[in-house]
């Protein structure tokens, strides 16, 4: 059984493909690390030729492939002491003269599940074709893809090609994205490779705790009957709620409407969107600083006028939270750095967006029968950047 469900059921449901690749990301977390471990003298090699003082690196790609950069970004540039930035392939492909700089040293890092979405292949050749000196990484989930294909002809060039299995057969991106984060975190801070193993471990026991025995948790949120949803979070989880948003607009085919927001910003207009059908989920923190605006808000919230729900995600038991939300959810286990508790906080989402999918008689393996949105997005004309 799968989340309580039969395989034949899911299948039924349309759902076998999306809860199979939520169940299966330990197991796959734990072969990205193996793969990282089979690559790590040429990893060390190209990062020590192209990753140098005088060089930027762009984390990039579309929807939740561009999340990936958002999350990750602060984190290595702290480890590594170069300049990063994380920009989406969208943004690069329809204003290339804001990012593109023919004279900087460039690493264009591409997340890419299947790699054969325009915009991918369009900021690829962006790239290429107007710097100087410029090499391409790219971290993908199928070797057939064009972009795989199109950087293996540059000598210089780096293709990480993940496992088979996070190909994700689904509509929704789950364990491609989290073994293509996780991918990235590892290769950029190689150096501590065989120290953050020790966080590897961590996330893989806390995941499959999570998976096969707290999931009734997050499914019981599912059944309120909400039609609004907000995610706050602070640090790496501001841009990891992104993905956290549209993972749940996904799946509920826009059902449940769906925003994110910082701590702070919350009150600076966000807040309106708050009413008595909507469930607001906070991601605590593992740093103390952090979790003073984060205990502010969620007490503010539990005060607010409305019958409103609130739900907190934390890795901790704070007893003087746990009478002021709804719904305390905590992570058994060791507390982890924040960009390792990621992983485990993004299997709540996913589960979320699953069950909140089931609950509305939507089919999670294709939540848009219709082709409004698609598994590759289609309908868009690369034109040429002279």
């Amino acid at each position: 059984m799968i989340f309580g469900y039969e395989k034949k059921e899911l299948e039924k449901l349309n759902a076998l493909c999306t809860a199979s690749e939520i169940m299966q990301q330990p197991e796959l977390w734990s072969e990205t690390y193996r793969l990282i471990v089979q690559n790590e003298t040429n990893i060390r090699s190209f990062l020590k030729k192209h990753v140098t003082k005088d060089a930027k690196v762009i984390f990039t790609g579309a929807g939740s492939s561009d999340y990936i950069g958002d999350t990750i970004v602060n984190y290595l540039s702290h480890k590594m002491n170069v300049r990063m930035e994380a920009i989406a392939t969208t943004d690069i492909v329809s204003n290339p003269e804001e990012y593109v700089e023919a004279d900087t040293k460039t690493v264009l890092v591409s997340f890419a599940r299947s790699g054969n979405s325009p915009e991918s292949v369009g900021a690829y050749n962006s790239f290429q074709d107007h710097v100087k000196d410029i090499v391409q990484v790219i971290i993908t989930c199928n070797k057939e893809g064009e972009l795989a294909k199109q950087a293996e002809m540059e000598k210089d060039n780096f293709v990480f090609l993940l496992p088979d299995k996070t190909n994700d057969k689904g509509f929704a991106m789950t364990s491609s994205l989290s073994c293509m984060m996780l991918a990235a975190l590892l290769f950029f801070d190689i150096d501590h490779l065989k120290e953050n193993k020790k966080y590897i471990d961590i996330i893989i026991e806390q995941g499959k705790e999570i998976l096969e025995n707290q999931w009734q948790e997050i499914k019981n949120l599912s059944t309120y009957p909400v039609q609004r949803l907000v995610y706050l979070g602070a640090g790496c989880f501001h841009g990891l709620i992104q993905e956290l948003a549209l993972k749940n607009m996904e799946l509920t085919n826009g059902r449940i409407a769906t925003i994110q927001e910082s701590i702070l910003g919350f009150r600076h207009g966000p807040k309106t969107f708050m009413d008595d059908k909507t469930n607001i989920i906070v991601l605590m923190s593992q740093n103390d600083y952090t979790n003073l605006y984060c205990k502010d808000l969620i007490r503010e919230i539990h005060h607010d006028n409305g019958n409103h729900r609130l739900t907190v995600f934390s890795y901790k038991d704070e007893r003087s939270l746990i009478n002021t939300c709804d719904t305390y959810i905590t992570v058994a286990g060791k507390q982890i750095p924040d960009n390792y508790a990621c992983f485990n906080y993004l299997l709540y989402g996913q589960l979320l967006g699953f069950f909140n999918s089931l609950e509305l008689g939507i089919t999670p393996d294709n939540p848009s029968p219709d082709g409004t949105v698609n598994r590759v997005v289609k309908g868009v004309t690369i034109h040429n950047y002279v």
